[in-house]
């Protein structure tokens, strides 16, 4: 069955670790006085290896951590860490510092190079390893079919909304401003901190309670 709720908070943690305003300026770089056809193909071809890559962790990264030894709780404890830095670099901007520098550097890489979908797009800028850990902890906690329905579907969601932001990145830009991107990614950012300073909590009752 559906679960509004699970479906809610996947979706906002997942829209803020994928985060499709963040990712689109770097599209909009890398594909700059490339033709409307090339940026297309880039767009959706970024999307569709990022997907594919996270479906396959959601559902097989559980089996793969197990067979590691590595326990559901310390991935929270992990996952939650991760979050929470990425939230505050969001907060202090110094995740969008880091991103236009990287970028600066990818375009100089691939300047004679067409293909961008794979490396950096579809990995590490949308299926990157706070996007793997955030997905491998929503599952983690579903016990129907219809949660792992809820988050799947937020993800899609979350992904068609990258595609459109890549499909029109150059307008978005100049539409969004600076002014509103930073005041949004702040907000942001103060979301995942406090959504992944619940991962940890999580993590260090599970162990916890392991313990005692």
């Amino acid at each position: 069955m559906f679960d509004l709720a699970l479906f809610v908070s996947a979706f906002a943690t997942l829209f803020v670790v994928i985060d499709p305003p963040g990712c689109a300026p770097i599209f909009a770089t890398l594909t700059k006085g490339t033709p409307k056809s090339h940026q297309r193909e880039m767009a959706f071809k970024a999307v569709a290896v990022a997907a594919i890559v996270l479906i396959g962790f959601a559902y097989g990264g559980e089996w793969l951590f197990a067979k590691l030894g590595i326990s559901l709780d310390a991935l929270r404890l992990a996952g939650g860490v991760m979050l929470f830095i990425i939230g505050l670099n969001m907060v202090f901007e110094k995740r969008t510092e880091t991103r236009e520098e990287r970028a600066e550097d990818l375009l100089e890489e691939v300047e004679n190079l067409e293909d961008i979908s794979v490396f950096p797009m579809g990995i590490p800028m949308i299926a990157g390893p706070g996007t793997m850990a955030t997905l491998l902890l929503l599952m983690s906690n579903t016990t129907t079919g219809g949660q792992e329905f809820s988050i799947m579907l937020a993800l899609v969601i979350t992904l068609l909304i990258t595609l459109a932001a890549f499909l029109v990145a150059g307008p978005l830009m100049k539409l969004m401003g600076k002014t509103f991107t930073n005041v949004l990614t702040r907000l942001l950012g103060v979301l995942l901190a406090t959504l992944a300073s619940q991962f940890i909590i999580d993590g260090v009752s599970g162990a916890l309670g392991q313990l005692l």
